[in-house]
């Protein structure tokens, strides 16, 4: 029986070493909590960072998609840590060469990427999510009769040992024991708050250490040894959570009982919960510098995962103005179709039918920026791209809860890029087909003066759009480049390659023919059609005139 339970210990731990190796380079079979993992940047200070990528740019670029592709963490810490840098740009470059190091060496080397990943999988439980509320929340505090509570958990042990001297003892002890009864599971729900934060710090603590140990990780934070003696000094404390958290979860406990008694008698949970608040409020500092060390690491492994998955990716070449893509694609979109441009001086107008790839384009030039300036890894065999701030204005939907149209949806985006193209900033501004929820002639007028207004002040746009017209009014400011479908006698092909100058053929009306259209809604199509365009003919020859 005993050489049977062996062998399957042996296989179980064979089988998790060849899973850990396989999962390297490849995707997260995972379920996200973004409300947790969010938790970390939602309540950090970015005031010193070059940009915070908001909400709506996020929205944009499928971000929550994006980031489920990126993160390959391995501890919920890294996965907070990771997701906070995909979302500020620095103002420093994010090239480093002491991380490149570690990236590398996590490619090059299974035992140091294995013996890594042991020590931050022991932070897989949802409860690390909670660690960062230990140092970016405020504490709770104890009401202001806590004073009686040391001075029960003192009468309640001076009782005890008298009791046997006098048996008259036994009235203050039950007195004592039921208003502590009372105050125990009041703290109860104090307690539930920090039961599972507090273990995790601790075990944080333990990772950090081992982790320090690697020569590879010091350069990091080489005074990281300071923070951890600082944990060091409630070390004991923190260890009763520990202890508290792995009876909880075990209802099968032998002294559960027993043990709770106790607490109850001597009202331990209060005052150790309390007392260790108290510490952490004034180590809060040492906390973050233990956190942010395992956070690193942990991003810095799945960095590494990352680009070991890819068949392309570069590192960014960071210039002042110029844009220079080869072969640049959307990581999300399997067996994406690459494309190449360059840009310099200029904006980018597109044009092309819905679907033939303008919006994805668009999507993968705003991924590929921020990707380049967190993370240092970009999806393209050569890019070059300016450190600049990213605004979109992609996915507008109605705010029928604030009675906010589309269109004034659309307005007030603008107006911030508008707004924020005066800066003495370089700015790149994503649109998708500006001001469609409004008339033709007005949507070209005020798409025709925006569109001027954004490219001022050294500025890139990346626009869509399906008016012809506006190609011929920004000729001078934006270089044109479209994309086309090729439509055969039974369907419609896209190859989703960019094409210079402006999108000549039309095809909508084909399309609606091969999908079975009734003849006289095609033939109606047409005739409106060429009258529409022999009208615009006549005025253009009448304005020349």
């Amino acid at each position: 029986m005993s050489f049977l339970l062996f062998i399957i210990i042996q296989t179980y731990s064979i089988m998790k070493k060849l899973k850990d190796s396989l999962s390297f380079g490849k995707v997260k079979d995972d379920y996200f909590y973004f409300e947790k993992i969010e938790k970390y940047f939602k309540n950090k200070d970015h005031s010193d960072a070059f940009q915070t990528i908001s909400d709506k740019t996020c929205k944009d670029l499928d971000f929550e998609e994006l980031f489920m592709f990126l993160d390959r963490t391995n501890s919920k810490v890294g996965q907070q840590y990771l997701y906070n840098r995909l979302r500020n740009i620095p103002n420093k470059s994010v090239h480093n060469e002491n991380f490149e190091k570690i990236i590398r060496t996590f490619v090059e080397d299974p035992k140091i990427r294995k013996q890594t990943q042991k020590q931050l999988d022991r932070l897989k439980k949802d409860e690390a999510y909670y660690i960062s509320s230990l140092f970016q929340e405020e504490n709770i505090k104890p009401p202001k009769w806590f004073f009686i509570v040391p001075i029960l958990s003192f009468t309640s042990l001076l009782s005890l040992l008298l009791l046997p001297f006098n048996t008259k003892l036994i009235f203050i002890v039950l007195c004592t024991f039921i208003i502590n009864l009372a105050i125990h599971f009041w703290n109860k729900k104090n307690l539930g708050e920090y039961t599972g934060s507090i273990p995790q710090l601790l075990k944080l603590k333990n990772i950090a250490f081992v982790l320090f140990k690697e020569d590879l990780f010091k350069s990091i934070n080489p005074q990281l040894l300071d923070s951890i003696k600082i944990l060091n000094q409630i070390r004991n404390r923190m260890a009763f959570f520990q202890l508290e958290a792995k009876i909880q979860g075990d209802m099968e406990a032998v002294f559960w009982s027993a043990l709770e008694l106790i607490k109850i008698i001597f009202l331990l949970e209060p005052l150790l919960l309390f007392g260790v608040l108290k510490r952490l409020e004034t180590k809060k500092k040492a906390v973050e510098e233990v956190f942010s060390f395992v956070g690193q690491i942990d991003s810095l492994y799945s960095i590494a995962s990352l680009r070991k998955g890819l068949v392309t990716f570069c590192f960014p070449n960071i210039t002042e103005k110029e844009i220079t893509a080869k072969n640049i694609y959307h990581p999300l979109i399997n067996n994406c179709t690459s494309n190449s441009i360059k840009i310099l001086n200029k904006s980018i107008l597109l044009t092309g039918s819905n679907m033939s790839g303008k919006t994805s384009f668009i999507r993968s030039i705003g991924i590929n920026t921020i990707t380049g300036l967190t993370i240092n890894t970009c999806f393209a065999e050569e890019l070059s791209i300016p450190k600049s701030k990213i605004y979109s204005a992609i996915r507008i939907s109605d705010d029928l809860m604030n009675d906010k149209s589309y269109y004034f949806e659309e307005v007030l985006t603008i107006k911030e890029m508008i707004d924020n193209s005066t800066k003495n900033e370089s700015n790149i501004f994503l649109l998708d087909e500006i001001f469609k929820g409004t008339n033709t002639v007005e949507r070209i007028s005020a798409g025709k003066a925006i569109l001027s207004t954004l490219v001022q002040n050294n500025n890139m746009v990346f626009v869509s759009t399906h008016d012809i017209e506006l190609t011929d009014l920004l000729s001078e400011e934006y270089d044109l480049y479209h994309f086309s479908e090729i439509v055969n006698d039974n369907n419609v092909d896209f190859d989703y390659k960019l094409k210079e100058g402006k999108l000549k053929n039309r095809n909508a009306i084909r399309i609606l023919q091969l999908n079975d259209y009734p003849k006289s809604v095609i033939n109606e199509a047409i005739k409106v059609a060429q009258k529409l365009d022999s009208r615009k003919e006549l005025k253009s020859v009448l304005e020349k005139v």
